[in-house]
């Protein structure tokens, strides 16, 4: 292979993690080809679209909040380009509306809290729950915002080994470390009130983890809510993906689109190219993964190429992979219903009994009488996602991923579509739901595993990826540039720094920086002052 084919990177896959990727390798002078399974880019981040004889109904198939939109703005600053001449942003108030069943099986009225950004306004709303708690959820605040400060250099490097992480590590972050608890287990030094608790760690939420065995670390992710807002792109997330891929073919990005790949082509432990599912082999000196990291450990990677010349999690056979802890599972429905929703943009039902909830996702494999659910009702701040008269819910239910559960989702995805619907009418207060039904999609966690719609198939289905646990975490993670095979990177959450769009970013940032400086080229940095994704 030629120097010049050693610097054509492929990118397998156009979710986010492998658009951002495309765009800083080509930023730092490398010529860059993605391979795309579906149509569309996005991924897991792609618009659904549902045509009916009222018009088409648009929803963004996965990721609905958007956090820490400057990491993005870094990406395109990194182009020469601006986010925002891309992409309409809209920062959001109310943030989200918690409902928290109460009672047994929530036969008591639910307490809802409207949460904002205004942090003295938030105080004062906690405090009406708990006179106890108002004051120290600005304590909360106070305290994150340093520990967040601290914990950057760890979320914006490279995780190699225990090196990296002391490293990237200060003294001063030791005390905010707290390895031995829990999210809610450190909330519960600042709040009395279990309800308050639950206000902020449902968040773990975002990595498929339940707040009493997420990590403490991750108590960061609602203080940048609060901090940095939680917006929503014009035409959703998806357009997002849309807005990297223009900036892609701007500088030279070519994509293939439905081109699934069967393998990563390897000449001992180098990478010499990519083979298609058509049976074609297409050279390329480097190829980066964004596609579901264990999954594609599995399937690109012959397990005797691992375990002859991998490393970690990179030289692991597939029964260890499959033996790693995994995300909870998700069953969705995609709604274009008549008429509105008398609901704000993102509404969460917290179960009546959330810790059992949380242990049937995460532990029976059943599914409880009283479950979460999420809606999504975006189309009255943005009428383009549904026909003039109606309006698309997307509606996400936390599931147990197909390890842990028994559950036959073929027989029984019909069934649990009637609990959702259910829940839907008595805790979120939509009348008549199913009557008013004019298209809908369903997908169930056999679907996100076995790859429907053309997507990459998910590890048992895991939505968000390897679990975030300590054992998990930082070097733990699949690693960016895989030690002991040549020219094989991974992006995505299954890599450090995790799971969730803006550390995806971060992922992509990271992997960018590593391969151009690998293939003699200036790293990307970019750091604009983003004064518009400032908090408020």
């Amino acid at each position: 292979m030629s120097a010049a084919d050693r610097h054509e990177v492929a990118v397998v896959g156009a979710g986010p993690g492998g658009l951002a990727s495309a765009m800083l390798l080509a930023a730092a002078g490398a010529r860059v080809r993605v391979f795309e399974s579906m149509s569309v880019v996005g991924g897991r981040t792609s618009r659904i679209t549902l045509d009916s004889n009222r018009g088409q109904f648009a929803f963004d198939r996965g990721p609905t909040f958007f956090l820490m939109p400057y990491v993005l703005e870094e990406i395109f600053a990194a182009t020469g380009r601006t986010l925002t001449d891309y992409a309409d942003l809209t920062r959001l108030d109310p943030m989200y509306r918690l409902i928290m069943g109460r009672g047994q099986s929530g036969e008591e009225s639910p307490l809802r809290i409207d949460t904002t950004q205004d942090v003295s306004e938030m105080a004062r709303r906690i405090a009406a729950i708990d006179p106890r708690d108002g004051a120290n959820f600005e304590r909360f605040i106070r305290d994150t915002r340093t520990k967040l400060r601290l914990m950057e250099p760890i979320l914006r490097s490279p995780m190699r080994g225990v090196g990296d992480v002391v490293a990237a590590s200060s003294a001063r972050f030791l005390p905010h470390l707290s390895p031995h608890l829990s999210v809610d287990g450190l909330l519960s030094t600042y709040f009395r009130n279990p309800h308050v608790r639950m206000a902020v760690s449902f968040q773990s939420k975002y990595l498929g983890m339940s707040p009493l065995e997420c990590p403490s670390l991750f108590s960061i992710l609602p203080f940048i809510e609060y901090e940095y807002g939680i917006w929503h792109p014009r035409g959703g997330c998806n357009a997002l993906m849309h807005a990297m891929a223009d900036v892609c073919r701007e500088m030279g990005v070519e994509f293939r689109f439905n081109s699934p790949i069967a393998g990563i082509e390897f000449d001992g432990a180098r990478a010499t190219g990519i083979r298609l599912a058509d049976g074609s082999i297409v050279e390329h000196g480097h190829v980066v993964v964004n596609a579901d990291a264990s999954a594609a450990l599995k399937r690109f990677i012959p397990e005797a190429v691992r375990l002859r010349f991998g490393s970690g999690l990179g030289g692991a056979s597939d029964q260890h992979i499959d033996s790693r802890r995994y995300s909870c599972s998700t069953y969705m429905l995609y709604l274009g219903i008549d008429g509105a929703a008398d609901l704000p943009h993102h509404t969460i039902y917290i179960s009546s009994d959330y810790r059992q909830n949380l242990e049937d996702i995460t532990t029976n494999g059943v599914l409880s009488r009283d479950p979460s659910v999420y809606v999504c009702n975006p189309t009255p701040l943005d009428p383009t996602l549904a026909p003039c008269g109606c309006t698309s819910l997307y509606v996400l239910m936390p599931t147990p991923n197909t390890r842990v559960g028994s559950i036959d989702w073929r027989a029984e995805s019909l069934r649990v579509r009637e609990v959702v619907l259910e829940q839907l009418e008595r805790r979120f207060g939509i009348a008549d739901i199913e009557q008013r039904i004019v298209v809908e999609k369903r997908i169930t966690p056999l679907d996100w595993r076995d790859g429907a719609d053309g997507m990459g198939a998910i590890n048992f289905g895991a939505t968000f990826n390897l679990a975030h646990n300590l054992m998990q975490m930082l070097h733990r993670r699949v690693a960016h540039k895989l030690e002991g095979l040549d020219g094989v990177w991974f992006v995505g959450g299954g890599t450090h720094p995790g799971s969730g769009l803006p550390v995806i970013f971060l992922s992509a940032q990271i992997g960018a920086r590593m391969l151009a400086e690998e293939l003699g080229l200036p790293a990307p940095r970019a750091r604009p002052p983003a004064r518009a994704f400032a908090a408020a």
